[in-house]
């Protein structure tokens, strides 16, 4: 696969379908489901000088991720829209372990430093 090739398969990857889901319609309420893309890619080639054995030396590359991840809802109803965020339980749970911490490490210097005056 050229460059030329991942770019436009990178271009039809990176769409709004991929970031609004299908609208969901039950009793009068509509749910539009959104999600956080994010992508990159990269490519690289080469060439080296020709062996001792008189063959030419060559290289080529490339790739491309993709990430997606919940990022809400919107609710359409009557009296208007209304944006649910998703909540991504893993990153409270990571943010109270870092709270945690630093609680932990700021009792102990605590409990040190009055150790030490007596």
């Amino acid at each position: 696969m050229d460059v030329t090739e991942m770019v436009a398969r990178t271009r039809e990857t990176m769409t709004a379908g991929r970031v609004f889901g299908e609208p969901v319609v039950r009793d009068g309420v509509t749910v539009i489901p959104v999600a956080r893309v994010s992508g990159g890619g990269g490519a690289g080639g080469g060439e080296s000088p020709a062996a001792e054995d008189g063959t030419a030396g060559s290289g080529s590359g490339g790739g491309f991720g993709l990430g997606v991840a919940p990022a809400g809802v919107f609710v359409l109803r009557d009296d208007g829209v209304t944006w649910r965020p998703a909540v991504d339980v893993n990153r409270i749970v990571a943010g109270g372990q870092l709270v945690m911490v630093v609680a932990l490490l700021t009792l102990r210097s605590y409990l040190r430093s009055r150790s030490d005056r007596r």
